[in-house]
């Protein structure tokens, strides 16, 4: 641990009690949107789904940090129950995370700009997929197709090809040929498990279950790249400390402070504030997220980098 997270200890009680709580939630806002009679009181509750799901999400980012709990064992446990309600593998979330990290804003990760020899068809679709919350949906199914077809995904790899490094998609499968796929299948059961149980328990439909993740996926995509669209090309500096309403932000666990989570990722998101750096451009969540809908731009030149 670096030694800003020795400085910073993990609130596992909170991140307990805060994941129990959350999860809760979610379960009564898929309830509601599946039994409730008015439509207005089913989009409400499918938009507060949308905002609690994700900070479900955001303590999933945190174990995949293994900042959740300070025992292992639990954070990655808890952090398999939170993936459950993604739905998507916890072993897996950590691989891409993590590969995430290591890219962030070299070529295999910069989709925001057009660079020399990209197909701006498979630019844009990228670009909008994020946009809409298709991005979202290739999580799961993905998640789905490497414990069904493991051989599929290696086949779309694109090792070697424009497409595999503009998507990304060499980069990130590739890291599959090491993940353990025994757990990746055992943590998809447990998800097959948590999804059936709520359907079962709280008896769901199929429009209030679509209608709450439809609106989650488009709530988690549009943040997952507007806290990296236009920023400087660097590893550790390529994000911003976004700013948002304060409600927002504690319901996404300080999530917005991007930057700050990148140059120190073993921090904490309880205390994120501290490393936010004044001194440095803090443009809105709104502002970067209505700039991301002109598509992609021109890759600047060095001396334009941010």
């Amino acid at each position: 641990m670096t030694s800003a997270g020795e400085e910073a200890p993990i609130p596992a009680t909170l991140n307990t009690v805060l994941l129990a709580a959350a999860l809760a939630t979610c379960a009564g806002c898929l309830w509601l949107a599946s039994h409730a009679e008015s439509l207005a009181a089913r989009l409400l509750a499918a938009g507060a789904f949308s905002y609690v799901n994700n900070t479900v999400f955001s303590l999933l980012h945190e174990a995949t940090h293994g900042v959740l709990h300070s025992s292992r064992r639990a954070n990655d446990w808890l952090g398999r129950l939170a993936a459950a309600f993604f739905p998507t593998s916890y072993t897996l979330q950590r691989t891409f995370h993590l590969t995430h990290h290591r890219n962030n804003r070299t070529e295999l990760e910069q989709f925001d700009y057009l660079r020399p020899g990209d197909n701006r068809f498979l630019k844009h679709a990228q670009w909008y997929s994020i946009l809409t919350g298709l991005y979202w949906a290739f999580v799961p199914v993905g998640c789905l197709a490497f414990a069904l077809f493991p051989s599929l995904l290696q086949r779309i790899r694109g090792t070697g090809t424009r497409y595999g490094e503009q998507t990304g998609a060499d980069a990130y499968l590739g890291r599959l040929e090491d993940a353990p796929g025994a757990t990746i299948r055992l943590e998809l059961l447990l998800m097959l498990a948590v999804q059936a149980g709520l359907v079962l328990a709280l008896d769901l439909n199929v429009s209030g279950w679509v209608l709450c993740y439809a609106a989650f996926a488009v709530n988690w995509s549009s943040l997952q790249y507007a806290d990296h669209a236009w920023s400087p090309l660097r590893v550790r500096d390529g994000a911003w400390d976004l700013r948002v309403a304060a409600p927002v932000r504690w319901l996404f666990l300080n999530y917005h402070y991007h930057r700050a989570h990148h140059r120190h990722p073993r921090v904490p998101w309880l205390y994120l504030g501290r490393y936010v750096d004044e001194n440095v451009p803090r443009p809105s969540f709104l502002r970067i997220w209505l700039s991301m809908w002109r598509g992609p731009q021109p890759l600047p030149a060095p001396s334009e980098e941010q």
